[in-house]
């Protein structure tokens, strides 16, 4: 009885440790494309759910079912507020794997569906229970400012909206407060990844403080996606996806 006793509190101090680890760590904000799902994706097993593309749905590769998640357009601040439905695989390239009609509940461009994914704590401003269930009730305005996305205005024409313009992305690699940093980097991704195209890698300087290394610019998401994974491989863990005007 007494070795029951000890291994029953240890297994329950073991699992409110971890919850309590859940609990404190940062909430999920990410920048970048989503994956926009199709019936073909989950006929060819490159998705292994079935989605509904008549609702506004999403899934995460890391985050768990019940999540709650704000998905915001950077181009026209629309956004939706729903619960992650599923925790699945699908390349890291991508931050989100959502439904087509929540795509175009916010106006994606579905050659550029760039978005920001931001996790609602339940003790932060947003109660999760609160979350809204109807599709007109779920959209709300997003008065938050876009630190490195920089869109043109877009019709409000759902149809137009996945047809507009098409902008130029770069990939910031990593920053640093030396250049002379950021030339060595180069260097080493000249020697390490010799099929990269050094010709698209650039060391822009931001202020007298932060140096960027970035390559770029990329017109097409699956050109942007095959750099993108051989710099992930290389070992960049925070990559992001920045849009020129």
């Amino acid at each position: 009885m007494k070795f029951s006793s000890v291994f029953i509190l240890l297994f329950i101090y073991s699992c409110s440790a971890n919850y309590t680890k859940y609990e404190n760590r940062t909430p999920y904000n990410s920048k970048g494309f989503a994956f926009i799902y199709n019936d073909s994706d989950f006929q060819n097993k490159t998705i292994k759910i079935k989605m509904d593309n008549e609702i506004a749905e999403a899934a995460h590769h890391t985050l768990k079912p019940g999540v709650t998640l704000k998905i915001i357009n950077p181009k026209n601040n629309k956004s939706v507020v729903l619960k992650n439905s599923s925790k699945i695989n699908f390349s890291d390239f991508y931050k989100i794997l959502i439904t087509k009609s929540l795509a175009d509940e916010i106006g994606l461009n579905y050659d550029f569906p760039l978005v920001e994914v931001l996790e609602i704590k339940k003790n932060k401003s947003f109660v999760a229970q609160k979350a809204k269930i109807f599709k007109e009730e779920r959209t709300i305005s997003n008065n938050a400012p876009v630190d490195s996305v920089q869109i043109l205005n877009i019709s409000k024409n759902k149809k137009k909206n996945t047809k507009s313009k098409i902008n130029t992305f770069n990939i910031k690699i990593a920053s640093f407060y030396y250049q002379d940093v950021a030339k060595l980097l180069i260097e080493r991704i000249k020697i390490e990844l010799p099929e990269f195209n050094m010709n698209k890698i650039k060391v822009i300087k931001k202020n007298d403080n932060e140096i960027n290394l970035i390559s770029g610019p990329y017109n097409t998401v699956n050109l942007m996606k095959n750099d993108y994974i051989h710099l992930k491989k290389f070992g960049f863990e925070d990559l992001e996806i920045i849009a020129n005007e």
